[in-house]
Protein backbone atom coordinates (compact mmCIF):
# COMPACT_ATOMS: atom_id res chain seq x y z
CA UNK A 1 0.00 0.00 0.00
CA UNK A 2 1.11 3.48 -0.74
CA UNK A 3 -0.10 6.72 0.73
CA UNK A 4 -0.16 10.29 -0.50
CA UNK A 5 1.39 13.28 1.29
CA UNK A 6 -1.71 13.53 3.50
CA UNK A 7 -1.37 9.93 4.60
CA UNK A 8 -4.47 8.82 2.71
CA UNK A 9 -4.50 5.84 0.39
CA UNK A 10 -2.99 6.55 -2.98
CA UNK A 11 -5.27 5.65 -5.86
CA UNK A 12 -3.63 2.87 -7.92
CA UNK A 13 -4.02 4.96 -11.09
CA UNK A 14 -1.41 7.37 -9.65
CA UNK A 15 1.11 4.55 -9.75
CA UNK A 16 0.34 3.09 -13.19
CA UNK A 17 1.46 6.03 -15.31
CA UNK A 18 4.89 6.50 -13.67
CA UNK A 19 5.41 2.73 -13.58
CA UNK A 20 4.59 2.42 -17.29
CA UNK A 21 7.05 5.21 -18.05
CA UNK A 22 9.81 3.46 -16.11
CA UNK A 23 9.16 0.27 -18.10
CA UNK A 24 9.31 2.12 -21.42
CA UNK A 25 12.46 4.02 -20.42
CA UNK A 26 14.12 0.74 -19.38
CA UNK A 27 13.07 -0.99 -22.59
CA UNK A 28 11.02 -3.55 -20.69
CA UNK A 29 7.72 -5.06 -21.82
CA UNK A 30 4.45 -3.88 -20.34
CA UNK A 31 3.52 -5.54 -17.07
CA UNK A 32 1.17 -4.89 -14.22
CA UNK A 33 2.56 -3.37 -11.04
CA UNK A 34 1.36 -6.44 -9.11
CA UNK A 35 3.61 -8.60 -11.31
CA UNK A 36 6.56 -7.26 -9.32
CA UNK A 37 5.24 -9.10 -6.26
CA UNK A 38 5.03 -12.35 -8.19
CA UNK A 39 8.50 -11.83 -9.66
CA UNK A 40 10.00 -11.11 -6.25
CA UNK A 41 8.47 -14.27 -4.76
CA UNK A 42 9.63 -16.38 -7.70
CA UNK A 43 13.16 -15.00 -7.46
CA UNK A 44 13.30 -15.60 -3.71
CA UNK A 45 12.21 -19.22 -4.17
CA UNK A 46 14.68 -19.73 -7.02
CA UNK A 47 17.41 -18.42 -4.70
CA UNK A 48 16.50 -21.15 -2.23
CA UNK A 49 14.72 -18.97 0.32
CA UNK A 50 12.52 -21.16 2.49
CA UNK A 51 8.87 -21.26 1.39
CA UNK A 52 7.77 -20.31 4.92
CA UNK A 53 9.85 -17.13 4.75
CA UNK A 54 8.37 -16.26 1.35
CA UNK A 55 4.89 -16.90 2.76
CA UNK A 56 5.55 -14.44 5.58
CA UNK A 57 6.97 -11.80 3.24
CA UNK A 58 3.90 -12.05 1.00
CA UNK A 59 1.56 -11.98 3.97
CA UNK A 60 -0.21 -15.22 3.07
CA UNK A 61 -2.02 -16.63 6.08
CA UNK A 62 -1.29 -20.24 5.07
CA UNK A 63 1.78 -21.72 3.42
CA UNK A 64 -0.58 -23.76 1.22
CA UNK A 65 -1.63 -20.55 -0.50
CA UNK A 66 1.98 -19.71 -1.30
CA UNK A 67 2.65 -23.26 -2.46
CA UNK A 68 -0.43 -23.22 -4.67
CA UNK A 69 0.66 -20.06 -6.46
CA UNK A 70 4.41 -20.63 -6.65
CA UNK A 71 4.71 -24.43 -6.87
CA UNK A 72 5.96 -24.09 -10.47
CA UNK A 73 9.28 -22.86 -9.05
CA UNK A 74 9.75 -25.82 -6.74
CA UNK A 75 10.43 -28.71 -9.20
CA UNK A 76 13.70 -27.15 -10.36
CA UNK A 77 14.64 -26.44 -6.77
CA UNK A 78 14.00 -30.07 -5.82
CA UNK A 79 16.20 -31.26 -8.68
CA UNK A 80 18.97 -28.92 -7.56
CA UNK A 81 18.64 -30.13 -3.96
CA UNK A 82 18.94 -33.77 -5.06
CA UNK A 83 21.96 -32.86 -7.18
CA UNK A 84 23.64 -31.25 -4.19
CA UNK A 85 22.89 -34.28 -2.02
CA UNK A 86 24.27 -36.57 -4.72
CA UNK A 87 27.45 -34.48 -4.94
CA UNK A 88 27.87 -34.60 -1.16
CA UNK A 89 27.39 -38.36 -1.00
CA UNK A 90 29.80 -38.94 -3.89
CA UNK A 91 32.41 -36.74 -2.20
CA UNK A 92 31.95 -38.58 1.08
CA UNK A 93 32.29 -41.94 -0.66
CA UNK A 94 35.39 -40.72 -2.49
CA UNK A 95 36.89 -39.49 0.81
CA UNK A 96 36.19 -42.86 2.45
CA UNK A 97 37.78 -44.74 -0.44
CA UNK A 98 40.82 -42.47 -0.24
CA UNK A 99 41.16 -43.13 3.51
CA UNK A 100 40.92 -46.89 2.94
CA UNK A 101 44.00 -46.86 0.66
Amino acid sequence: MFCNVSGNFLHPFRLYTPFDKVLVDAGLPHMHFHDLRHSAATILLAMGVNIKVVQEILGHSQVNMTLGIYSHVLPGMQEEAMGRMNDLLRKRRSDEEEEAK
